[in-house]
């Protein structure tokens, strides 16, 4: 059988964890359909070891051209990619990358992406970027997004649900606590809530999901130690082992989800709000209440578990919906 290879565009080798574990997965699942994952990176030379795949310089376009030219499907995620919140250049690379690979004739596939915020002249760029591209969402705030500009999509979820832990014994007294190095009013707040949760017996660990990013927030909370890694294996393989995740990345909670451990969200970014709103899970806005945080954490509050298994159904069967088949 021929292996069709399939380019994925998404913020790939900037050692952020969440994003890696994203690329862990679809590289994984890409290879259940005897498909060849060939990832736009920032170090393509690393990601091509990590994950033992094809990889090419995402900002040359020389390097971009030849990746699409030997591909016959582009993925436009995961991740949160499309907006124009942190920056206008950011919607401008991966809009470009969709209408190059338009052009080119190849299958686009906006997948399983977060969309927004988009200001108003964002909101008509990738509305008319998307004309025609198949697109999958993780979650229903950016399907009511896309819905508001035309534009027609259908609901997925995070490839990194489909991610499994390595085997290990649950200790339902340890909390593991994400934060975010810019969030800095969340990071207050956290460390009242660890000081609680310690005063009650829990062994706190703060788990920093980009080193260069989080790491000085991660050592500022008096958490009672700190995991600080690039490896989303690692990074899961903590979360399963713990009894509850309080999460101002993303992927923490993700990840919390994907372990069944329960969790609750610090929504910094609306795909936090969606993830949790999805997922019926608590969460709170970065000037959050600690004592309220510190409770869910100490009742160890759950989240709709089926509609978590539902996420990671539509997760899964995604890369079919991808692939056309």
């Amino acid at each position: 059988m021929t292996r069709t290879t399939v380019t994925v565009s998404g913020y790939y080798g900037f050692g952020n964890t969440g994003d890696e574990a994203i690329a862990l997965a679809i590289t994984r699942e890409l290879r259940k359909y005897s498909a060849e994952p060939l990832l736009l990176s920032n170090t393509p030379a690393e990601t091509a070891r990590t994950y033992d795949c094809l990889s090419a310089e995402r900002m040359k376009p020389a390097a971009v051209l030849g990746a699409l030219m030997r591909s016959r499907v582009l993925l436009s995620g995961g991740g949160g990619l499309l907006q124009d919140k942190t920056s206008s250049r950011t919607l401008t690379y991966y809009l470009a990358i969709i209408r190059l690979a338009k052009l080119m004739g190849r299958r686009v596939v906006v997948f399983n992406q977060s969309v927004g915020p988009l200001s108003e002249q964002g909101g008509r760029r990738v509305a008319r970027a998307l004309r025609g591209v198949t697109v999958i969402v993780r979650d229903q705030g950016s399907l009511d997004t896309l819905g508001s500009l035309g534009v027609r999509a259908e609901l997925g979820g995070d490839p990194a649900l489909l991610l499994s832990a390595a085997p290990a014994t649950r200790d339902l007294k340890r909390v593991i606590v994400a934060p975010r190095g810019d969030v800095t009013d969340a990071t207050a707040k956290l460390r009242d809530v660890i000081r609680r949760l310690q005063a009650e017996g829990r062994h706190v660990t703060a788990l920093s999901f980009m080193p260069d990013h989080d790491d000085e927030a991660a050592h500022s909370l008096g958490a009672n130690d700190v995991i600080s890694t690039r490896d989303p294996q690692v990074a899961l393989d903590a979360i399963a082992a713990s009894g509850y995740v309080i999460g101002v990345r993303l992927h923490a909670v993700i990840l919390a989800a994907a372990t069944g451990t329960p969790f609750t969200g610090v929504a910094y970014d609306p795909k936090v709000q969606g993830f949790c709103a999805d997922a019926g899970a608590p969460a709170h806005p970065t000037d959050l209440n600690a004592e309220q945080v510190a409770e869910e954490a100490l009742r160890r509050v759950v989240p709709d578990w089926n509609a978590v298994e539902d996420m990671k159904l539509r997760a899964a069967q995604s890369f079919g919906r991808a692939l056309n088949r």
